[in-house]
């Protein structure tokens, strides 16, 4: 019998000890942390501080504020069957390079500094012209026109003349009449044929000077010139200008230097490349548009003045910037707004600035961060909702209320110290604090001690404090 009890005691022991030695080796479980937004002063709630400490407007310490507890302003929640029901999407808030597409259209005309004019250098007649229309197409060395000059017959026969005497001192003399042909317009390369042919050179071949397209022909035969008229006007081919309208809300994508793609319908499936050589300084009023001048390389010269271009810009490259999908942006106005999907199914609106818009993707200069969820279907139904109850609230203030223990009053200036408990809807935790009553005749049955309910009045007043509209034991 005392063996048996020996045992029994024994296993008792032994179970005990076990047990005291699982709980040292078993920590007791952790509450998940809370994860604090801010510190706040429950008489302030609207000034917030990044660190814990004592509150600059009252003897107290400052109340943190966690995530969990965060009200959603003006938000909505939504049971996921209704957000299922209703086709609700969302889009994460990411960071991208946006690269807007710009497009004009625009007509494409003569490279202005791809031109020569051809003048008559002396006085002569036009004894026959080799081109005849305006816009034929001309190589470079073509024979042009061919003039007769009387002047020049003069002064080559001189200079034949000054050739054949003979004599040291005659020297001056030639020279003389080799400048006096230099002076009639000659050019050296005719002086030089003169020189060697020893014949009178009185007719002007005039060639042209480069590849290209007689644009403007002033010449006739027959007709009599003068020094200085303008007989032809060539512009080249190889490259042509195109003037495209910009809108003005796209002119500041577009940069000098930009490369560009055009396309006409006259050449379907051809592109041209070139790049934007200018923005022309002037506004056109009634179209509200600016033109830019792009340079497109044409060395077939498929590409003729007249024709329309469609012209797409490559803007250059810019920073990575926060974007969502264009269609989660409400714009109501003056203000840009999108809703955000927030924990526990609730959402609220936020207000955006907004920049550039590109592929469907909108920039978002200020108001959400990079992960953050936004709606891009449904959100006008989320908008209104959240509108209507921010509008009820505004016509329904709510009176906060409370319960404490009065710890001085003087009824005669309407003043008195209570040692409330906690407030949900202020956030206040327990602590004494003084008001001024709306009614001071309500303090009269009130004594230290007394036990009370109280309501405050909405809002604070100007200088921060709450009124206390009802009290009661």
């Amino acid at each position: 019998m005392k063996k048996g009890l020996v045992l029994i005691v024994l296993f008792i022991a032994i179970g005990f000890g076990a047990y005291e030695l699982g709980k040292q080796a078993s920590p007791p479980p952790q509450k998940s942390e809370r994860r604090v937004l801010y510190w706040q002063d429950p008489m302030v709630p609207g000034q917030r501080f990044d660190k814990p400490g004592k509150s600059p407007f009252m003897d107290m310490q400052l109340v943190p504020v966690y995530e969990d507890e965060q009200p959603a302003a003006g938000g909505v929640a939504i049971d996921p069957r209704m957000q299922q029901s209703l086709g609700m999407r969302t889009a994460e808030v990411t960071k991208e390079r946006l690269a807007p597409t710009v497009e004009a259209v625009g007509s494409v005309g003569w490279n202005e500094r791809d031109a020569a004019v051809v003048q008559a250098r002396a006085s002569g007649f036009i004894e026959r012209l080799h081109v005849r229309a305006a816009l034929d197409p001309v190589k470079k060395g073509q024979p042009l026109a061919e003039l007769y000059v009387p002047d020049w017959v003069a002064a080559q026969e001189e200079y034949l003349s000054a050739r054949r005497l003979k004599g040291t001192r005659l020297a001056s003399l030639v020279d003389g009449a080799r400048q006096r042909m230099r002076l009639a317009g000659m050019s050296e390369a005719q002086i030089r044929t003169v020189e060697s042919t020893g014949k009178v050179q009185a007719r002007l071949t005039i060639t042209a000077p480069i590849d290209g397209v007689v644009a403007e022909l002033g010449a006739r035969e027959g007709m009599t010139v003068m020094p200085g008229a303008a007989l032809f006007r060539i512009n080249g081919l190889s490259s042509v200008w195109v003037n495209a309208e910009l809108r003005e809300s796209e002119a500041g994508a577009v940069r000098v230097g930009n490369e560009v793609e055009a396309r006409t319908t006259a050449l379907p499936g051809k592109v041209f490349k070139g790049s934007v050589s200018a923005i022309l300084p002037e506004m056109t009023a009634a179209t509200r548009t600016l033109k830019a001048r792009v340079e497109l390389a044409n060395p077939d010269g498929e590409l003729k003045p007249g024709m329309f271009a469609t012209v797409n810009f490559t803007p250059a490259a810019r920073a990575e910037v926060l974007a969502v999908p264009s269609e989660a942006v409400i714009q109501t106005g003056k203000r840009s707004v999108v809703i955000v999907a927030q924990a526990e199914g609730r959402f609220a609106p936020v207000e955006v600035e907004t920049g550039i818009e590109a592929n469907g993707r909108t920039e978002i200069r200020s108001g959400l961060e990079a992960g953050q969820k936004v709606v891009v279907s449904g959100q006008f139904l989320i908008d209104s909702e959240a509108s209507l109850r921010a509008a009820e609230a505004r016509m329904s203030p709510t009176v906060h209320k409370g319960t404490g223990k009065v710890r001085a009053v003087d009824a005669a200036s309407g003043y008195i110290e209570l040692e409330h408990d906690p407030i949900p809807s202020l956030q206040w935790p327990t602590m004494v604090m003084g008001f001024y009553a709306e009614n001071k005749a309500e303090l009269g049955a009130l004594k230290e001690g007394d036990r009370v309910e109280f309501e405050l009045d909405p809002k604070p007043n100007k200088d921060g404090a709450y009124i206390l509209r009802r009290i009661r034991k």
